[in-house]
């Protein structure tokens, strides 16, 4: 990734944090994304506009504490408005290219605010201890147990062979479980939601990684059956639940980046 030069260095930008609706000019406080502290403002095209602050142009790196701050200032944004949330680094040579885009994009992005409006997203991560579970399998599960006695009694934990096909018995048997549970989880939740969106799980821990969108008006209700479901699971399984975030799993406009040469 190319790293960031020098601010005196660069030709001044905009950063760009998303798209909402509004026709007046607008201040969200300041932001210290790459470092520095600028103003948080807005450019508009008709009745929307685009949350900015100045910022060299270059490619932002990912860091942490760049990411904070690009959340710090949606999550004051979201206290008043609805936003359509741009991806980490997007950044724009001048407010003219920013009116042009927003131009283009125009009925995409009013039928997108129109939908995202007094709704928020929350995300779901269902963790196990895929160890214990294996372990629990071993003793209850009929097949899985019949043969993890018959390899004991004839000492054949060791072969190749053996070890494969009782693996291949134990993942087939976690993921059958673990389709059971999300399933049960989805069901928990599908009344007090408006959509969601069921992200690739990380690691082999994880059999969940969701993200729900929510009726803001809902909030207290979904955070209610979030919590019914990991008491009905108790320490069989593990619920990070974050948010609320902008919906950043319900949009696809992506506005075009620009991006600054070195030197």
């Amino acid at each position: 990734m190319q790293p960031a030069a020098a601010p005196s260095s660069q030709q001044e930008g905009l950063y760009v944090y998303g798209v909402i609706d509004s026709r007046a000019g607008l201040t969200f406080g300041k932001s210290s994304i790459g470092g520095v502290s600028e103003d948080v403002s807005t450019v508009h095209y008709g009745d929307i506009a685009a949350v900015v602050s100045r910022t060299p142009v270059f490619i932002f790196d990912p860091t942490r504490d760049n990411a904070l701050a690009h959340e710090h200032v949606i999550e004051t944004v979201m206290k008043s408005h609805t936003i359509v949330p741009m991806a980490f680094g997007t950044v724009f040579r001048t407010a003219e290219d920013i009116k042009e885009v927003l131009k283009s994009i125009y009925p995409s992005l009013k039928d997108v605010l129109r939908q995202m409006t007094g709704k928020l997203e929350f995300g779901l991560k269902v963790t196990w201890d895929r160890d214990r579970i294996i372990e629990e399998l071993k003793r209850e599960h009929d097949e899985i147990h019949r043969f993890h006695q018959e390899l004991t009694r004839k000492h054949l934990q060791s072969t190749y062979f053996a070890r494969m096909q009782l693996g291949r018995m134990i993942d087939k048997a976690l993921a059958e479980l673990a389709a059971n549970y999300v399933r049960d989880i989805y069901d928990g939740l599908r009344g007090v939601c408006v959509a969601s969106r069921d992200n690739k799980p990380i690691g082999d821990k994880m059999i969940m990684n969701a993200a729900f969108l929510i009726q803001k008006e809902r909030e207290a209700e979904f955070d209610a059956a979030v919590n019914r479901i990991a008491q009905k699971f108790g320490d069989r399984l593990n619920f990070k639940y974050t948010g609320p975030w902008p919906p950043y799993n319900f949009v696809n406009i992506r506005l075009k980046l620009e991006r600054g040469n070195a030197g």
